[in-house]
């Protein structure tokens, strides 16, 4: 089944992914597709469970274009030692169309594996630790919105109710699947590789 890119408030978006035990060949192009759905969809970044995947797996390439920049796999990431602070506008794209401030750090510590096993260890900052802190908080089943201020989420409620409508009258019609079978659908995948 090809993956697709959920959107809020789909409960995938607020699992708490599962660390990743074993990659297999269709875990490896799981990750493919994750990136070629990102490049179609012109993002950086694209977490596991944003594709309905409940594991600790997400994609980067802060180029943000196929053949430029560096693509990143990274399973079961650590980001710590935070250090210094910036504002800036993200996005989503599982809230297409929109934007917020949101304060993170300027510099983290990256502790991921590649699809091959290999541990990636490094001091990242600017851009691409921004990007990394984003997907991270997508494996903890946190929004953007989530970090932004008060009176700064007030300003996006009248939008995120939009998405809440339209996501529920999309599952009302069949086009997303039941509580119940996305359940089970992630009691599978964690079977399979947590």
């Amino acid at each position: 089944m090809p993956l697709d890119i959920v959107h809020f408030p789909h409960p995938s978006l607020r699992f708490k992914s599962q660390p990743i035990q074993r990659v297999d060949k269709t875990l490896r192009a799981m990750a493919a597709e994750m990136l070629e759905l990102m490049y179609a969809h012109e993002g950086v970044g694209l977490a596991a469970n944003q594709v309905a995947l409940p594991l600790r797996m997400f994609v980067v390439n802060p180029a943000g274009k196929q053949g430029e920049g560096e693509e990143l796999v990274l399973i079961n990431p650590v980001l710590q030692r935070p250090k210094g602070r910036e504002s800036d506008r993200e996005g989503c794209l599982s809230l297409p169309g929109l934007y917020g401030e949101v304060v993170r750090a300027k510099q983290i510590s990256l502790s991921a594996y590649d699809l091959q096993g290999n541990p990636i260890e490094r001091r990242c900052e600017g851009f691409l630790a921004r990007i990394l802190q984003h997907e991270n908080d997508h494996l903890d089943g946190v929004m953007f919105f989530d970090r932004m201020s008060d009176a700064a989420r007030r300003e996006l409620e009248p939008t995120l109710e939009e998405f809440e409508i339209d996501f529920e009258s999309r599952q009302k019609g069949g086009g997303i699947a039941s509580e119940q079978a996305l359940n089970e659908h992630h009691q599978g995948l964690i079977q399979r590789y947590a």
